[in-house]
């Protein structure tokens, strides 16, 4: 069985070997780029199955990197950098990262992390598991293809924006806080803020807003969200 492929993309030598050392103790193949052109170019060669992406690096900065694998991929991201303000990273996640880990960190909770993620990606595998889709008016969500539909048109859609998506969609009228979405959708290897989920809550409004009178995505002030249907 073909092991998973991460590619880790840092200019820092000493902690790509380190990222090195104990993803290949965890059974997994590792690609290494040491900038943001290197980065783009070993994508689209080496077709990784996750990245860890450094911010700040020379030639395409981090930004730059998830900008352009994101025209072309969903593949899971995790941003590790040592630029810990909100605003570095609300840009990630909007860009579309799917994580963010600051500098130092625990390498055993980055390969955590990673597991989460896959598992995440993979549940959808085995003859057990059945297909897990939500269907509404002019909106389709598979999780067993990880797969947006929107008036019958696949919308490209990272896979936290879709988890998050399939969640609130499962439990319509239902009403999330934000620690709830937390805990529920990213889970316990989570150690962000609530800015996330409002984040991602508008990267989805974009791909959905004005679609159908039937259903829409509701702010509850000073609560949380909500999948809203019409009865």
């Amino acid at each position: 069985m073909p092991m998973t492929k991460i590619m880790v993309a840092d200019d820092d030598q000493n902690i790509c070997e380190l990222l090195r050392l104990y993803l290949e103790k965890e059974q997994f193949s590792v690609v290494i780029a040491h900038d943001g052109n290197e980065a783009v170019a070993k994508f689209a060669a080496e077709s990784p199955e996750l990245i860890l992406l450094d911010i700040m690096m020379p030639g395409l900065d981090g930004w730059q990197v998830c900008r352009e694998i994101r025209k072309k991929s969903n593949v899971p991201i995790i941003m590790i950098t040592a630029k810990g303000e909100t605003f570095d990273k609300v840009l990630g996640l909007e860009l579309g990262a799917d994580d963010y880990v600051v500098k130092p960190f625990d390498a055993k909770e980055i390969v955590a992390r990673i597991k989460a993620v896959l598992r995440r990606m993979n549940a959808s595998g085995g003859a057990e598991n059945a297909v897990r889709e939500v269907n509404y008016d002019k909106l389709t969500v598979n999780m067993t293809r990880y797969e947006l539909r929107v008036d019958g048109k696949q919308v490209d859609t990272p896979p936290k924006e879709l988890e998050l998506l399939f969640h609130l969609a499962s439990n319509p009228n239902r009403v999330f806080t934000r620690d709830q979405l937390l805990d529920e959708v990213w889970g316990f290897e989570y150690y962000g803020d609530s800015r996330t989920v409002d984040v991602h809550i508008k990267r989805l409004r974009e791909k959905l807003e004005g679609v159908s009178d039937q259903w829409r995505l509701k702010t509850v002030w000073g609560v949380g969200y909500k999948f809203e249907t019409q009865d």
